[in-house]
C-alpha cells in the first residue's frame, strides 16, 4: 500500500476504480450516412455547367474569328507591300523603255519637233484607205 499524505489508514479506491474501468471500456462510433443531392439540386448544378460551357464556347469562337480577321489583315498588308515593290519596279522599267524610244527613234532617223513646226492630226481615225490613197476626209482637212 502506497504512502498518502501521512495517513498510511486511508485505503486506495482511486487503484481498484481504474481497474474497473480497464475491464470494461465502452466505446461509441459516430456513424455519418451521406444522403444524395435532392434532385432539384442536381438539376441546377447541371443547368451551372451547361452555362458555363455554353458560355466559354461563345467566348473561343470570338477569340478564334479575332484570330482569323488578325490573320487576314496580315495576309492584306503583306499582299499591298509586293504590290507597292511591283509597282515601283514597273515605274522603273517605264522609265527605262521611255528612253528607248527616244534613243529607237533617233536611229530609226526621225527627228524631235521644233517650236516651229506645226504637225496637223486629223480627228478620223481613218487616215488611208486599203489603196494608198488618202479619204475624202483627209484632202478636205488639207
Amino acid at each position: 500500500m502506497a504512502y498518502t499524505r501521512g495517513n498510511l489508514a486511508v485505503k486506495e479506491k482511486a487503484s481498484q476504480e481504474r481497474v474497473t474501468q480497464q475491464r470494461y471500456k465502452e466505446t461509441t462510433k459516430v456513424v455519418t450516412r451521406r444522403t444524395g443531392l435532392p434532385a432539384r439540386e442536381k438539376f441546377l448544378y447541371l443547368i451551372t455547367l451547361v452555362a458555363v460551357i455554353v458560355v466559354g464556347g461563345v467566348m473561343m469562337s470570338r477569340y478564334a474569328h479575332i484570330y482569323d480577321l488578325n490573320k487576314q489583315a496580315q495576309t492584306t498588308l503583306s499582299d499591298v507591300r509586293e504590290a507597292e515593290k511591283t509597282i515601283a519596279d514597273l515605274q522603273v522599267e517605264k522609265e527605262r523603255l521611255n528612253n528607248l524610244v527616244i534613243e529607237n527613234a533617233r536611229k530609226l532617223g526621225y527627228v524631235e519637233a521644233s517650236g516651229k513646226d506645226v504637225i496637223f492630226v486629223p480627228r478620223s481615225t481613218s487616215t488611208t484607205n486599203s489603196t494608198g490613197t488618202e479619204s475624202s476626209s483627209d484632202t478636205a482637212n488639207k
